[in-house]
């Protein structure tokens, strides 16, 4: 296959590149390992694909320098790369062992962190990574800031003293613990830093996670956007067009297409 720069809008190219080496590589496994040996055959599936997508992606990062591309032209390359090798790869699985409800779900999930991060791997701004802070630092800062400011105040020491306990009762009340703040990923944007916690859904726990993302983001207090992967997203992803029919047709059938929402 060859690269070129508008690798970014050639998504049929792409996937039939894919599809033609899973081919050869379902050949390999089958030879490698039994019928009944569906599990064995589906790791070694998803570690061949793998490995073909980083090998058109080390070659991508070759071209791009040694064209000039631009770093957006990089990104949306690679962004096409990952996601057709995301369909076959969940193509090939299901068509040596089917996906059931949860995996296929779980799967989806996995995915879906990995692709949002490429947009950070490679950025089309100046980005830098940074070390999120500890929760125990943030409120010992805090702490002190409230204590130096009631001490300041004109009141009587029972007053001060008062006041400071309502403000540790405060304290208790939102939250028994520390707050892990660490979240997905971390960076600095023109002198802001910025957080990003990758969810391709709510379950169960929906309004703790809501809860605590909120929390976290009114913690860190700035939040912007960088690249615009959502209308990538839009524009270039289709995985009802673009799994096969068989599987697009078994996902719809078993209520699993609601989890190709991204």
């Amino acid at each position: 296959m060859e690269i070129y720069r508008n690798i970014r809008t050639s998504k049929e190219e792409v996937l039939s590149y894919f599809r033609d080496r899973s081919t050869e590589f379902l050949s390999e496994v089958d030879n490698e390992f039994g019928n009944n040996q569906y599990k064995e055959k589906a790791k070694k599936l998803n570690t061949l694909l793998v490995r073909a997508k980083t090998t058109l992606v080390e070659i991508v990062e070759q071209k791009s320098k040694k064209e000039g591309w631009t770093n957006q032209e990089l990104l949306e390359g690679i962004l096409m790369i990952t996601y057709c090798n995301y369909v076959v790869m969940l193509e090939v699985r299901h068509s040596v062992w089917p996906y059931e409800y949860m995996a296929f779900s779980r799967r989806i999930g996995e995915l879906w962190e990995p692709f949002c991060k490429l947009a950070f791997e490679y950025p089309v701004n100046d980005l830098e990574l940074f070390v999120p802070p500890l929760f125990s630092d943030v409120k010992k800062k805090l702490v002190t800031e409230i204590k130096d400011y009631i001490n300041k105040l004109n009141l009587t020491k029972e007053e001060k003293d008062q006041l400071l306990k309502y403000y540790n009762k405060v304290w208790r009340l939102v939250t028994s613990g520390e707050i892990q703040l660490e979240l997905d990923l971390h960076f600095i944007y023109e002198g802001k830093k910025y957080v990003v916690d990758f969810k391709s859904g709510f379950g169960s726990n929906e309004k703790g996670n809501t809860n605590r993302l909120l929390l976290v983001a009114s913690i860190y207090h700035n939040l912007e956007e960088g690249y615009d992967i959502k209308t990538w997203i839009r524009d270039n992803i289709s995985w009802k067009n673009d799994l096969n029919p068989g599987f697009s047709a078994f996902l719809e059938d078993n209520h699993l297409s609601q989890y190709l929402t991204w």
